[in-house]
């Protein structure tokens, strides 16, 4: 299934749960991204009405209860919903790794591309008024932060394609040219690594996505090669990143009685009148500053500037992304209403 096949039945299952009222196919046609076309025009409106048909017959093969019904009995045109109680999956136990691992993935659908058109149409039905289940919406707060080189580089290894990037490592200022047949990507101490095939090295190489400058180019045609079969992605990036040196030291400031977690793990700590400076050990200023936004204003960072910078780059996109969830949930009052 194509990507914007599956991104459509996404957007129309989240659409369809999100209200307990039948939906028309019009209604849905201006709800759901992928299925805008123009009514009037003939062939236009046809070619949307097969696309619905394949996409409702692809859900109920999926499992999905699908159900046809009318809001009143006024109504002359049958819309559709899913049934809450027959979509619920039962208890699943899950073992502690296994459910921060369901956690993690559910929430990575936001960088996806799917979770801002979700929330495009479910403002949409609220302005056309439409009662929208906040419950819905499921996975769009901005937990996983991934590089933008996370989405080129895992469509690269879906579709076998080959790609090239520059790559710079911390001790050079100067990035390298790197072509890679990516096997997949994997996320390892809170960072995201590719593997794959280097093909200037001729031998697998892992590559953490922070470090590519630039845009990454998917080359040739899809197919290309053929990934190992069994192969451990996890093992190879922890092998070549090798054990956490934290040689490196970072001066904050902690208000008083704040920041519990931050003094254990202090290697100094000295008291003064506007708080007390504490000495981090870190190998990582992007990993620390993960660390110390959690703080929000009771931590401010001293020294260095890489390690400020960082706090300060991870808050602004913070900033950024709360402010695009808060935007497209807002529906303007009066809106959709005589």
């Amino acid at each position: 299934m194509s990507r914007t096949r599956t991104e459509r039945l996404v957007n129309l299952v989240i659409c369809l749960l999100s209200t307990r009222r039948f939906l028309t196919a019009a209604q849905i046609a201006a709800t759901v991204p992928g299925y805008e076309h123009d009514p009037d025009d003939t062939r236009d409106h046809e070619a949307f009405q097969r696309k619905f048909e394949r996409d409702k017959a692809e859900l109920r093969e999926l499992g999905v209860p699908l159900e046809t019904g009318t809001a009143s009995v006024f109504d002359t045109e049958p819309g559709y919903r899913i049934a809450h109680r027959e979509y619920a999956l039962p208890d699943i136990p899950l073992e502690p790794d296994e459910a921060a691992a369901v956690g993690i993935a559910a929430r990575l659908w936001r960088h996806a591309g799917l979770a801002a058109a979700a929330s495009s149409g479910l403002a949409k039905l609220r302005a056309a008024g439409i009662d929208v289940d906040p419950q819905a919406t499921l996975g769009m707060e901005p937990v996983v932060t991934v590089d933008p080189a996370f989405a080129p580089l895992t469509a690269a290894a879906r579709e076998r394609r080959t790609v090239t990037f520059e790559y710079r490592v911390p001790d050079d200022d100067v990035s390298t040219s790197r072509r890679l047949q990516p096997w997949g990507v994997v996320c390892w101490r809170g960072r995201w690594y590719v593997v794959g095939h280097d093909l200037d090295r001729a031998a697998t190489r892992c590559f953490r996505l922070s470090r590519i400058v630039g845009a990454v180019r998917a080359v040739g045609k899809p197919g290309a090669y053929q990934a190992p079969v069994g192969v451990d992605l996890i093992s190879h990036v922890a092998r070549w990143s090798g054990p956490v040196e934290r040689t490196r030291r970072a001066t904050v400031l902690v208000l008083p009685g704040r920041g519990a977690g931050l003094r254990r793990l202090a290697r100094e700590s000295h008291p003064g009148p506007d708080g007390d400076r504490l000495v981090l050990p870190y190998a990582d200023a992007e990993s620390l500053a993960g660390t110390l936004v959690r703080y929000g204003p009771d931590v401010r960072v001293l020294d260095p500037p890489e390690v400020r910078e960082a706090v300060i780059q991870r808050l602004k996109e913070i900033a950024v992304r709360h402010d695009e969830v808060i935007a497209a949930s807002a529906c303007p009052a009066g809106e959709g209403t005589l």
